[in-house]
């Protein structure tokens, strides 16, 4: 057996961090060969509630938990973690405009990226949940300048999983019957699920599915999938995205498989005229926990404009939170 690798799960007593933890400890994301040191981390407040889960975790008598560590800041949390899955961030109120939600999150980020530099094992790997991941993962990235480029991404496997789940239950087969089926963008309702590309059982999703339905509904639903499921359910997605969390660090740890690309949003260089520098979902390949933007892909007028008006809404992002970026 390997040696324990140190994870860190920030907002850790919340509702997404109590879905994710359990299954890092399970070994879903790993492997059933790596144990884990479990770092928590919360704010002060919620510190009460830490105790409980912890007592959960221990009570799981999980085989591969080697440790739980708890802190209250991510300076203490981060010392020398592997894996870093930033969870916690405030959740978008009634009333709360989306321009509010990055300005109250933004600081959060900034201390947490300081902290990953300053703290966290060297060939560390973080991966932003807590909306709006993309921009938040461009605070915390700018502000741990000392990582390499691409250190710190931010999640869009949500956003292609609800993609595949519709295509899979739109043709009536398995959801691993869908292939390379990417996520343009930022994780809001301006992202591009590129079904042009995407595939059914090795066929192009264009000649299973209707284009009318391709173009209306399934758009529709994949953007907005997040709002239905509060309105059903009183709450916002938290075993769905951890999961795509554990699928996400999952892809880094372990790799894609030949001819196959995720989703993941990275810092972009100008890949497909996204201007460089934002943290933009791209389809991905990955072998060595090192991930390659998958260029080349030929676009259309239709998916060009998608393209560039994810772009466009992350660049007025950037700039609200300039005073953030190091």
């Amino acid at each position: 057996m390997n040696s324990p690798l140190r994870v860190a799960v920030t907002g850790a007593a919340g509702n997404i961090g109590y879905a994710l933890l359990f299954r890092l400890a399970a070994g879903d994301c790993y492997g059933m060969e790596q144990p884990i040191i479990l770092h928590m981390v919360e704010i002060p407040p919620a510190m009460k509630a830490l105790e409980g889960v912890a007592m959960e975790l221990s009570d799981a008598a999980f085989p591969l938990l080697h440790g739980i560590e708890m802190a209250d800041n991510p300076n203490d949390g981060f010392k020398g973690v592997n894996q870093a899955f930033l969870v916690g961030a405030m959740p978008r109120g009634a009333g709360m405009e989306r321009a509010d939600l990055i300005q109250a999150n933004g600081p959060i980020f900034v201390a947490q990226g300081k902290a990953l530099e300053s703290a966290a094992a060297a060939d560390v790997h973080a991966v932003v949940v807590g909306n709006p991941c993309n921009t938040n993962a461009l605070i915390c990235s700018s502000n741990a300048r000392g990582l390499p480029a691409g250190r710190i991404t931010a999640m869009t496997r949500l956003d292609q999983n609800r993609a595949v789940s519709q295509l899979a239950n739109k043709a009536g087969v398995l959801a691993s019957d869908i292939g390379r089926m990417a996520v343009y963008g930022n994780h809001s309702p301006t992202m591009f699920p590129d079904f042009l590309h995407a595939t059914i059982k090795g066929q192009p999703v264009a000649d299973t599915l209707d284009q009318a339905w391709l173009e209306g509904d399934f758009m529709t639903t994949v953007a907005k999938r997040g709002s239905a499921i509060i309105k059903a359910r009183g709450a916002s997605s938290a075993a769905s995205a951890a999961s795509a969390a554990i699928d996400h660090m999952k892809s880094v740890w372990h790799g894609t498989a030949d001819g196959e690309w995720v989703s993941m949003a990275v810092p972009s260089r100008g890949e497909y005229s996204v201007p460089a520098g934002l943290i933009y979902s791209y389809p991905v390949t990955i072998s060595n926990r090192a991930y390659q933007i998958v260029e080349g892909i030929e676009h259309g007028q239709y998916a060009q404009k998608k393209i560039a008006a994810s772009a466009d809404e992350l660049v007025r992002e950037r700039d609200l939170v300039a005073d953030l970026l190091a």
